[in-house]
């Protein structure tokens, strides 16, 4: 027998029922729908935390971001606030608070490595000792990248850090050569078959199977029990395991393209508003987020699959695994697939439809844009919020409902923004297209 969903459950306090948690109603008088808000501000909290701690690294603060930081997480206290519209308002705030530091983060890449440029990215083994690099924080892959030049070992990306491909202050390093595996959840599958050096540099590492646990390393706030934890961007021991580990074989590779900035796809404005208005583009879809190993996520290769040629996708974070192998072609010189690049460069695709707004004279909701959202954990709540603040309607999200999203909120969100869960890939364009 299926086992019942909670309305709620908390157990922050001395209060809690039975001294194990309340499951229906707040000793302290709290609802379960305050209960689950407090869960989902508490979501977007860390999501904007992972990208101010990345910000900060490089040097970039924003005291608002900081001090909203600690005003959010207080809220969420035993007895501090059990007023609906106020944490909904809240949630707001946090989306709006994001979008900060999202700018700010991706503000700080540009000025360290430069502005993306499309890049075509091999996906295969080169001949040569070699590191897989995965996560997102580009300042590790930097320091990395400087401390194995001339050292004859090959650098690679995974998962999120393929993006670092589209910026010159990276790809200038010869020996960072491409790609290996695609999403987050394939690298105990990819660190496995590949007999390299593994640094893990953010969110997103996976506990180590026995077949690379002995070279497998952690910088950041990432860290694992017994794995190394390199500190102060020392890499020496990472660099000494992958020479004694000694050299892939080379193998057929496919390609992948990424790096596409803001500039870049500014300066086809002209073309793409004369493509739009000649009716040679019909839509842009966003299809992009967190991707997960549940069957659901097939619903995003298929309906890209599906729609119409007429059509551009828009794609970011590692939702993007899921068909960036698609060849899609162009219109008139335009790709059909642009990827975008990481999670935080949502603000990029934020700052590409606020663009799009004024280079066609219409609202946001009066774009013919849609959003397709893949959701998995904190950073896509933070961004879901970000959407909301910026009052954009009719999203579908996937591939299942946010746990926090109780019925009373579901009904806020559809009612206030049309947010819609994702239903058949063919009925969901023709309803979208109609």
């Amino acid at each position: 027998m299926a086992k019942e969903k909670l309305d709620m459950f908390c157990y922050q306090c001395s209060q809690t029922a039975g001294g194990t948690g309340c499951t229906v109603k707040g000793v302290c008088g709290k609802e379960p729908t305050v209960a689950r808000l407090q869960d989902n501000l508490i979501y977007a909290i860390k999501g904007i935390s992972a990208y101010n701690y990345q910000a900060n690294k490089l040097g970039a603060k924003d005291p608002e971001v900081d001090e909203f930081l600690t005003k959010g997480m207080y809220t969420t206290l035993t007895n501090v606030n059990f007023d609906i519209s106020d944490l909904i308002n809240l949630g707001l705030e946090a989306g709006e608070v994001n979008i900060k530091v999202m700018k700010m983060l991706k503000d700080a890449h540009i000025e360290h490595y430069g502005e993306p440029e499309p890049a075509t990215v091999e996906v295969g083994a080169k001949e040569g000792p070699g590191i897989i690099v995965t996560g997102h924080d580009l300042k590790a892959l930097e320091e990395l990248l400087k401390q194995t030049e001339g050292k004859g070992i090959n650098i690679y990306t995974h998962s999120e850090m393929l993006p670092a491909h589209g910026y010159n202050g990276l790809k200038k390093y010869k020996h960072l050569v491409g790609q290996l595996g695609g999403p987050w959840f394939d690298q105990k599958k990819i660190f496995s078959k590949y007999n390299v050096g593994i640094l893990a540099t953010s969110n997103c590492v996976l506990l180590p199977k026995d077949e690379y646990s002995d070279r497998i390393f952690t910088s950041g706030v990432a860290k694992i029990p017994g794995v190394m934890q390199i500190e102060d961007y020392n890499f020496t021991p990472l660099i000494n395991k992958a020479l004694e580990l000694g050299n892939l074989e080379e193998e057929e590779t496919t390609t992948l393209t990424t790096g596409f900035g803001l500039s870049t796809i500014l300066s086809l404005a002209g073309k793409i508003k004369a493509l739009v208005e000649e009716g040679k583009i019909k839509r842009f879809f966003l299809v992009g987020g967190c991707d997960s190993p549940l069957p659901k996520t097939s619903y995003y290769r298929e309906f890209v699959e599906k729609l119409p040629k007429d059509t551009i996708v828009l794609t970011l974070a590692c939702g993007k695994y899921r068909f960036n192998d698609l060849d899609l072609g162009d219109i008139e010189g335009i790709p059909r697939l642009i990827d975008i690049g990481q999670c935080n460069d949502s603000i990029v695709a934020i700052d590409l439809a606020i663009a799009l707004c004024d280079l066609f004279g219409v609202e946001l909701n009066d774009l013919p844009l849609t959003i397709v959202l893949s959701w998995m954990e904190q950073k896509a709540a933070s961004i879901l919020w970000s959407l909301l603040f910026l009052n954009k309607k009719d999203m579908l999200i996937g591939p299942v409902l946010p746990a926090w999203a109780d019925d009373t909120i579901v009904k806020f969100l559809v009612e206030n923004y049309s947010l819609t869960p994702l239903g058949e890939p063919e009925e969901d364009i023709k309803k979208i297209l109609g």
